[in-house]
């Protein structure tokens, strides 16, 4: 029966389910199949998926992956604003180098797993362990060179 504690819940889950698609702008395409979606779309829907959850920490993995610039930079706009307006905190691991650093506070790099550096993002970047192990070390070159 929908009546009392069953009728507050579903009307309060409902609400919330307003407020994240209004938050992800995707109003749009609520009558719309997820899979007929275009993919960008797709991956602001499982964004809404997991803040519909009330997660205390949200965890992301690669949420810009297959993305265009436009998309991306839509994502990191939204994972901006679900930190400075939802106040979650952000686990994310990503291999977009540019988009981690423009966003992120804390930054970890790893090399086959280990852990080489880890710190502010513009600290990272100069540190030597991350040249090399993703761009080259020129040290490296000089010497298999000579």
């Amino acid at each position: 029966m929908w009546v009392g504690k069953a009728k507050r819940e579903e009307i309060e889950h409902r609400r919330r389910v307003e407020d994240i698609i209004d938050f992800l702008e995707i109003e749009g395409w609520r009558k719309h199949p997820v899979a007929l979606l275009p993919y960008g779309v797709q991956k602001r829907v499982e964004l809404g998926r997991a803040l519909a959850m009330d997660p205390e920490l949200l965890m992301l993995d690669e949420p810009v992956a297959g993305m265009n610039l436009e998309e991306t930079e839509d994502m990191a706009r939204f994972i901006l604003d679900i930190r400075r307006e939802l106040g979650i905190s952000l686990l994310m691991v990503e291999h977009d180098m540019g988009l981690v650093m423009d966003i992120a506070d804390r930054v970890m790099v790893l090399d086959f797993g280990q852990r080489i550096s880890e710190g502010p993002p513009a600290e990272v970047q100069r540190d030597p362990r991350v040249i090399a192990a993703y761009l080259g070390s020129t040290d490296l070159d000089a010497s298999a060179s000579g």
